[in-house]
């Protein structure tokens, strides 16, 4: 899912990450293997379950706007916490990135709690509101340990009843946020740190293959832009661009490495 685009493109920007999952003992999870290895991508992190299958979701796109059904009980939701700790250990990660449905399962939830101990990075949470596979007492707990919260304008509704700046806002500060970003979709996103807010829209002209994905291009070039220590500013700018970037093409990742190499051509890189 999402982390796993996020390390793609991440992979891609040349930032090394160690993506941390757990796939079937099936063809599905030999696909994965294989995939992450052509791409050069660290597969120390992958568990293989001889009983769970490998993720899946199914996609559906209704005029150009994808809806997901996520599986149940699949191998992602069976993550060793002991195994994951120790694939990162004597390793340095200044930042742990994750998504709100890890939280879904009881197994994997307690994975991600060992994690977030053993790590002892900065966490940056990608709130995805998924039903039936989450719950409020679940996110917020995410919410409360991360320094940088991703939710689009339908979950801060959801989370807070309003979705707008003010929201966004009070959440930074009810939660003791370093920044609550929202994506509004065709019109771009807003930042809300201790600078301010900061808002920006994305390219004008971009031809629209399909949008999944879009999201986990944003936080991969976001996650780039803070490991980098560009302004907020342009972070939000190249964030959009790269998102709209991973429109022009179908699916969520691409190994079409030309997208990456337009930007590290880029004077500012």
């Amino acid at each position: 899912g999402a982390p796993f685009n996020v390390a793609w493109h991440l992979e891609a920007f040349g930032l090394r990450p160690l993506m941390i999952t757990r796939v079937g003992a099936d063809d599905s999870g030999d696909e994965v293997l294989t995939a992450m290895a052509s791409w050069g991508m660290d597969t120390t992190g992958v568990q293989r379950d001889d009983v769970h299958p490998t993720g899946r979701v199914q996609v559906e796109l209704e005029d150009g706007e994808p809806t997901f059904h996520i599986l149940p009980d699949q191998a992602y939701d069976h993550l060793d916490g002991g195994l994951a700790v120790r694939s990162a250990a004597g390793s340095a990660f200044s930042l742990l990135y994750h998504g709100s449905l890890i939280s879904r399962g009881e197994v994997s939830g307690s994975a991600l709690d060992d994690l977030a101990r053993g790590f002892g990075a900065q966490v940056f949470v990608d709130v995805n509101l998924r039903d039936p596979w989450w719950n409020r007492e679940d996110v917020v707990a995410s919410v409360r340990r991360a320094a940088w919260v991703k939710l689009n304008e339908a979950e801060l509704g959801l989370l807070a009843g309003v979705s707008d700046t003010e929201t966004a806002t009070a959440l930074r500060a009810d939660y003791e946020l370093d920044a609550v970003i929202v994506t509004r979709g065709g019109r771009g996103a807003v930042v809300v740190n201790s600078g301010g807010v900061f808002e920006a829209t994305p390219p004008a002209e971009v031809e629209v293959v399909d949008t999944v994905g879009a999201g986990d291009a944003f936080s991969a070039l976001f996650i780039l832009g803070l490991s980098k220590g560009w302004s907020t500013g342009l972070i939000l700018e190249r964030a959009l661009e790269f998102a709209a970037a991973v429109c022009t093409v179908s699916g969520a990742t691409t190994a079409d490495r030309r997208i990456y190499d337009e930007f590290k051509d880029r004077e500012w890189w």
